[in-house]
């Protein structure tokens, strides 16, 4: 070949000659024993078992974690930002009315029902349901102390209380 940046195509004799030559240097190694072939090691079946049980041990105990600490379908705790909700809605500087309570809107989660009751000494409002007294329903619960208006002026202490349910 040139010393020309183009390449000669390689003819079929020199090709034949070049793998004949290939071969000869693979069986001479192998004959000798040092070829890359050779030297690679094998583990014994044992090794194989505690390397298997390692994994297959840390993979359970991953899915066993991930199992505890994700939260299944009925200890969803919904009520907490639902509490939040319901009163950035029916509060005003601060101060709740306990007259426009929301049953349903943008403070309800899809696809779930909402209890909400204001208590205070002078009274009790709701807006208008009450959760299940069935014990096969989940029910979320959360509760703040908030300040109620009054009809007459006053602002009284009382318990804002939500519960959430299916």
């Amino acid at each position: 070949m040139s010393s020309s940046s183009t390449r000669e195509p390689l003819s079929r004799a020199a090709f034949a000659a070049l793998v004949a030559a290939t071969r000869d240097a693979i069986d001479t190694e192998a004959a000798r024993g040092t070829g890359r072939g050779t030297s690679r090691a094998q583990t014994t079946p044992v090794v194989a078992l505690i390397a298997l049980f390692a994994v297959c041990t840390g993979l359970s105990l991953y899915a066993t974690t991930l199992g505890a600490v994700t939260p299944g379908e009925t200890e969803n705790a919904l009520a907490e930002p639902t509490l939040e909700r319901v009163y950035d809605d029916a509060s005003e500087g601060g101060v709740l009315s306990p007259v426009g309570l929301p049953s349903a809107g943008p403070a309800t989660p899809d696809g779930y029902r909402v209890a909400v009751a204001v208590t205070t000494p002078k009274g009790r409002w709701t807006n208008g349901r009450r959760p299940p007294e069935s014990a096969g329903v989940a029910i979320d619960h959360a509760d703040r102390p908030v300040s109620v208006s009054m009809g007459d002026g006053d602002v009284v202490w009382g318990t804002l209380d939500v519960w959430v349910w299916r």
